[in-house]
């Protein structure tokens, strides 16, 4: 192949995909970064979708992860939302972000049988998604960072949710700007999931969140 024309052929593949990179992020932009509030603010909702993150050797949450339970705590406890979905990665027995989640909710006051988990939350995707047709929610506030909270907002809106989004933020964090930096392509990602309608890796029975909680504990500690 000339070199002109192989010039021009990734010419044009680079530029169709900064277009969708772009296009991806207005889009997110526009359906994601509205109804975002503080923990103080007027939310409400079925229940507080917890948004899974690092949990370390020891079992306990990371610096993210805690600033996202002490916020949704908060809401359970202000009488905001009635139940708290902790949604995670639970894919190996020896990395549970979910259950660890729920020791820490029950350590700060959270009756176990208003704590439901989501064991196949392996994406925001796969969460937004679960929590509908899995969990049965329809109306949620959903607790993360500001920086991952408009690609969740937007997921859950395009999937048909009433959402509303509450900012989990505490502190600086370490590796932030990379975190941000990541989030314009996890944004083109989640388009692409939206478009082509993607189903999540696992689906299952319905789990009411209007029932116990303790139904989705799979750990005796």
């Amino acid at each position: 192949m000339p070199f002109t024309k192989l010039f021009r052929i990734l010419s044009i593949t680079l530029l169709i995909a900064f277009s969708f990179v772009l296009y991806s992020n207005l889009a997110v932009k526009s359906k994601g970064y509205k109804g975002m509030y503080s923990v103080e603010g007027n939310v409400s909702g079925d229940a507080a979708v917890i948004l899974g993150a690092k949990i370390l050797k020891n079992g306990f949450p990371s610096q993210v992860l805690a600033d996202r339970l002490d916020a949704g705590i908060e809401l359970y406890k202000s009488g905001k939302v009635k139940k708290l979905l902790m949604t995670g990665d639970h894919g190996q027995v020896t990395y549970d972000e979910v259950n660890g989640m729920r020791r820490y909710a029950i350590s700060k006051g959270v009756p176990e049988q208003d704590i439901f988990m989501d064991h196949a939350g392996f994406s925001t995707y796969d969460s937004m998604y679960r929590a509908r047709d899995i969990f049965l929610i329809k109306k949620a506030v959903i607790v993360t960072q500001e920086f991952h909270l408009p690609r969740a907002l937007y997921i859950a809106r395009s999937l048909g949710l009433e959402v509303d989004g509450v900012i989990a933020d505490k502190r600086e964090y370490v590796g932030e700007s990379y975190l941000n930096f990541r989030e314009v392509f996890a944004r083109t990602k989640a388009v692409a999931q939206v478009a082509i309608s993607m189903k999540p890796k696992y689906l299952g029975p319905a789990i009411s969140i209007s029932g116990d909680g303790r139904s989705t504990n799979d750990s005796k500690i």
